[in-house]
């Protein structure tokens, strides 16, 4: 992949596509691509921030891919009927999945650092982007969310770096199984929960992603982390209160846009005092992480600290909206149950309300993880708060769309907590803001759907508008 080679991306607007497309550009590729949502008028400011990076868009057609000399890139998910695959097909143009892709690029690095797990993938893969930038380290980073450190106006879209230290930090996706591709000379794991496959199937997933790397990071915390983690003894662990990790934070104190800790390595017998303009424990759990992940770099924890001190967050990841007439808007990417949970007990820690609109992100993941999703509203729900979903995520293909948001709520509702399913979601705007009152806070919450933001941003106009 170090000849120029032209590059035709069939979804170059979704989370892990863009930033791969970005990280070609930069390597002197030329890009070129398609997304459904360009032809649906969707987040247009994307499309045309790629145009401005020198990228040139067609419709999802087929009509740009017309050469043999060029590599048709798509996610594995992509059906052959597809306009630009079958395109591809006809014109004898090699198709490459986004993950045969990005492991190629990320197995090629001298050091390739792995970011695996459930939940918090693109978090910690940002905090360890910035402590290494801010360490002088020049990784090249992809990420599946904005990274706020490096939004500029000439890089609105800041899910990737291009770095020359030969550091190649990268979010590692299980949902497909194609972290069984990915070789990293660290591996950092999280998490291990109930998502897109089976437990079963998971725990091979990331066993495998573990055991190929030079050096793990592991999460005490976590049931089935803490057990790969007795048998793998040379693991850097952390934890928040187990005293075997070689990581523990301590002295947690939360604020409802903020946390604080401090962090002691007993390996080293070192000390430092974090700052994390984020709030949430999960949060604490995920700097922890990336303080690992960075050590093996070469960064002291007195760096890696000072950094997360300046470390703004990731987009959509607990972003506050902003606030008007005493109401609190917030942006979040909690779309499975433990994601979820983790935000919803971060704003539970202080008063007020939570009026929350959950968008599935799929009927598929609705209906694998339906009595997850009722128990995991139902046990971070108050009585006095309030659930309202559209119908899941969906932009056509073939899906089984039997399980949809109503018996979700009939689910919740039978376990005692309020839960209201509307047709779309312009109806639970007008929910919302009749339901609004001062010291409420509003979560948005889902996946797979950048005009959520949107639709949380055009909630705070309307809320000033009334105020």
């Amino acid at each position: 992949m170090t000849q120029p080679t032209r590059y035709f991306f069939c979804g170059i607007g979704g989370s892990g596509m863009l930033p791969l497309a970005l990280i070609l550009l930069d390597q002197g590729h030329t890009i070129e691509g398609s997304d459904r949502s360009l032809d649906q008028g969707r987040t247009p400011a994307k499309f045309d921030y790629l145009r401005s990076k020198g990228i040139r868009l067609f419709p999802q057609d087929g009509s740009g891919v017309t050469s043999p000399d060029q590599i048709v890139v798509a996610s594995a998910a992509v059906e052959d009927t597809v306009p630009d695959i079958a395109a591809a097909l006809r014109v004898g143009a090699k198709r490459m999945s986004r993950a045969d892709m990005l492991s190629a690029l990320f197995n090629a690095a001298p050091f390739a650092i792995g970011v695996a797990g459930t939940s918090g993938k693109s978090t910690v893969t940002g905090m360890i982007a910035w402590i290494l930038h801010h360490a002088g380290k020049n990784p090249t980073v992809m990420n599946g969310a904005v990274m706020k450190n490096f939004r500029t106006p000439e890089a609105l879209f800041s899910s990737s770096l291009v770095g020359t230290s030969g550091i190649f930090v990268s979010e590692v996706d299980e949902s497909d199984g194609s972290i069984a591709a990915y070789n990293p000379r660290v591996a950092v794991l999280m998490n291990i929960a109930l998502d897109h496959k089976t437990m079963d199937e998971l725990r091979a997933l990331f066993t495998g992603f573990a055991t190929r790397a030079g050096a793990v990071v592991l999460n005490l915390d976590n049931p089935e982390t803490a057990r790969m983690a007795r048998s793998m003894p040379e693991a850097i662990t952390y934890s928040l209160d187990r005293d075997a990790a070689q990581l523990i934070a301590w002295a947690i104190t939360p604020a409802e846009t903020s946390i604080s800790f401090s962090v002691h390595d007993q390996k080293t017998g070192e000390s430092a005092i974090v700052r994390l303009a984020t709030p949430g424990k999960h949060n604490v759990s995920n700097a922890l992480a990336a303080i690992a992940a960075a050590m093996t770099c070469g960064v002291t924890l007195a760096q890696a600290a000072a950094a997360l001190g300046e470390f703004a967050g990731i987009a959509r990841r607990f972003d506050i909206v902003g606030t008007a007439n005493g109401v609190t808007v917030i942006d979040d990417f909690g779309h499975n149950p433990d994601k979820i949970a983790a935000t919803l007990r971060t704003v539970n820690q202080f008063p007020g309300r939570v009026l929350v609109m959950f968008q599935p992100h799929g009927f598929g993941p609705l209906k694998k993880m339906r009595r997850e999703f009722a128990e995991c509203f139902a046990e971070n729900l108050g009585t006095e708060d309030i659930l309202l979903m559209p119908e899941p995520a969906y932009f056509g293909g073939t899906v089984d769309r039997s399980v949809g948001s109503q018996d979700l709520a009939a689910d919740i509702r039978a376990l005692g907590r309020n839960a209201e399913a509307l047709p779309d979601r312009s109806a639970c705007g007008a929910r919302l803001l009749e339901l609004a009152k001062p010291g409420d806070r509003i979560l948005i919450m889902g996946a797979r759907d950048d005009t959520l933001t949107t639709f949380a941003q055009d909630l705070l106009a309307s809320l000033k508008a009334r105020a």
